[in-house]
């Protein structure tokens, strides 16, 4: 069995980076596994050439991501469709969307040229602005989208519809739609629920809503969610997996639906979601 062509793209700012980097290239060559290097990753190397991620996309079987969450969540935004299978190495702190850590890269390396891996299919959400009868704004998101008041402490208010009909009219600091993958993120701070990422569902939650009452709602992931900012809410912004603010006015609309496409996340094999969730939210079975 040939070896992937592996596309390997580092958080560079990280204090250990280079010298993983340094190492993953040597393991993969001992095992004559071609790589190619993300640019601000092939400057840490030097006496190599770099891509950008949206070619790494494009060109290789497989791409090697240094990081943490944060780092996968923008190497999504940047392949710009090009998707292919990513396999993440934490260099982070919490790590969901990694399958090892740094001390474990020999395992890593072993596991992606082999290709004995296991692909955890994510579902991705596009989202658009719709102002004046016109698209202002497109995204593609793989955690949430969050719409807030920004910098100010003050409530909004947040008519939300599915499928057409209204939900309800949200009195809060903001509103979370999350995907299963976003269950653990913004959502799960603000009181939400622990998705599976097969649960074919998305996720409403509000960030502290003024009714009591109004709590996370889950919904079929073929809805079509509808969000609207009501009178003449003003500084309200929009950001898509943390990446960007997109301010959003008065008569603005954002639709959420789920993509066509999914992102590939690799595995170690034998992990299950569940091992992923007692190792980084320590839940030990005890209260000791």
């Amino acid at each position: 069995m040939l070896a992937p062509l592996i596309g390997l793209i580092a958080h560079t700012g990280k204090a250990n980076a280079a010298t993983l980097v340094r190492s993953l290239r040597e393991e993969f060559a001992r095992r004559s596994a071609l790589v190619r290097f993300e640019q601000k990753t092939a400057e840490l190397l030097k006496e190599v050439t770099g891509d950008t991620v949206s070619d790494l996309g494009a060109a290789c079987d497989i791409l090697v991501v240094l990081g943490g969450d944060g780092t996968i969540l923008q190497v999504l935004h940047d392949l710009a469709g090009n998707l292919k299978p990513v396999f993440g190495i934490n260099l982070g702190t919490m790590g969901f969307l990694t399958s090892v850590g740094s001390a474990n890269y020999a395992q890593a390396v072993d596991c992606i040229v082999s290709r004995s891996y296991v692909l955890s299919p994510r579902t991705l959400f596009e989202l658009e602005v719709e102002r004046g009868g016109e698209i202002v704004a497109f995204r593609m998101g793989l955690n949430d989208a969050v719409i807030s008041r920004g910098a100010l402490s003050r409530l909004i208010r947040l008519q939300t519809r599915i499928g057409g009909a209204v939900l309800t009219e949200y009195n809060a600091d903001g509103l979370i739609i999350a995907t299963p993958t976003g269950s653990t993120a913004y959502s799960l701070s603000a009181g939400g629920p622990i998705l599976t990422p097969d649960s074919g569902v998305f996720l409403i939650t509000p960030i502290c809503p003024h009714v009591l009452t109004n709590r996370s709602v889950i919904v079929s992931d073929e809805s079509m969610i509808d969000v609207r900012p009501c009178r003449d809410e003003q500084d309200v912004f929009l950001t898509v997996d943390g990446q960007e603010l997109v301010r959003i006015r008065t008569g603005d609309i954002v639709r959420i639906r789920k993509a066509p496409n999914v992102l590939s996340l690799a595995m170690l094999p034998g992990m299950s979601f569940f091992e992923v969730l007692q190792q980084k939210l320590k839940w030990s079975g005890t209260a000791i």
